[in-house]
């Protein structure tokens, strides 16, 4: 049986193909309805048929990705607007030749500690968040030298020098940071998946922030959903529900997801979730 994966947040998820009739970028266009559901966020036509959208982020993450990329935006922001005080501190302490009072210390730079813990699946903003290391370090090493020619009375000396960083080092380190901002907005490309139960009429519309890539499934490739929770899902039973399996892919977990049993009728939502055999997979 053929799936297709999609990103939604840090976790990757797969639908049959059969269960999709299409997907479209989303444009943010939705028809709004009253609804006390955090995740409904609208209704589209598909074929002249109203349909009702999910943030499917809100699902399996309680917060959707547009919602996480922007507190992570703020953190890169705060992270940012320290650095530039740092280095406006350090050019405040070289013109008035007083001393120089922040942290130089590498090994006890918060601001080190965190790009050094930084994880994220997002390979292109890991890549960017690991470069850091590089100009920071060197800034730290280099203030430590102007604040020594300072305090020494070598004031023209300190000042060519604290020049070379503005427009070396620091630089640098700015450019890495608008490089990583960008690159949270690169990597969110929602789109819109209406799905089926029919294979003719749509059933509900899903929004997910990418597609990945396709794969065949087999038997023996999906696992129980007891596996979920050393990979780090928060389960609760109507989610549950929905989900139908592990599946191994190269480097991590893709859930398998039933789209027919999201927001199923009430008086259908306190019945145990169908066994995997019900969703045809075997």
């Amino acid at each position: 049986m053929e799936l297709i994966n999609f990103r939604v947040g840090q976790k990757t998820i797969s639908l049959k193909i059969l269960d999709i009739l299409l997907t479209e970028r989303f444009e943010d266009n939705l028809t709004s309805l009253p609804n006390d559901n955090k995740s409904f966020i609208g209704v589209k036509d598909y074929m002249e048929i109203p349909t009702p959208i999910f943030d499917l982020g809100i699902i399996l993450n309680k917060k959707s990705t547009q919602e996480a990329n922007q507190s992570m935006l703020e953190v890169f922001n705060d992270w940012q607007n320290k650095q530039q005080a740092w280095f406006s501190s350090l050019e405040s302490s070289t013109i008035q030749q007083t001393l120089f009072e922040q942290n130089t210390d590498i090994q006890q730079s918060s601001f080190a500690n965190w790009y050094f813990s930084f994880k994220t699946e997002n390979d292109d903003l890991q890549a960017i968040v690991e470069r850091f290391n590089a100009p920071h370090e060197r800034l730290c090493q280099q203030a430590n030298e102007i604040s020594m020619l300072t305090k020494s009375g070598h004031n023209e000396k300190a000042q060519k020098q604290l020049n070379t960083e503005r427009s070396g080092s620091y630089k640098q380190l700015m450019r890495l940071f608008e490089s990583a901002k960008e690159q949270l907005s690169l990597d969110y490309k929602p789109i819109i998946i209406f799905t089926t139960k029919d294979g003719i009429n749509p059933h509900i519309g899903l929004l997910v922030d990418k597609v990945e890539d396709s794969i065949n499934y087999k038997k023996e490739d999906v696992k129980p959903l007891d596996k979920l929770t050393d990979i780090g899902f928060e389960i609760d039973s109507q989610t549950k529900n929905m989900m139908r399996g592990l599946i191994k892919l190269e480097q991590k977990h893709s859930v398998l997801i039933d789209p027919s049993v999201i927001f199923r009728p009430e008086h259908l939502a306190q019945h145990q979730a169908e066994e995997t055999e019900a969703y045809g997979l075997f």
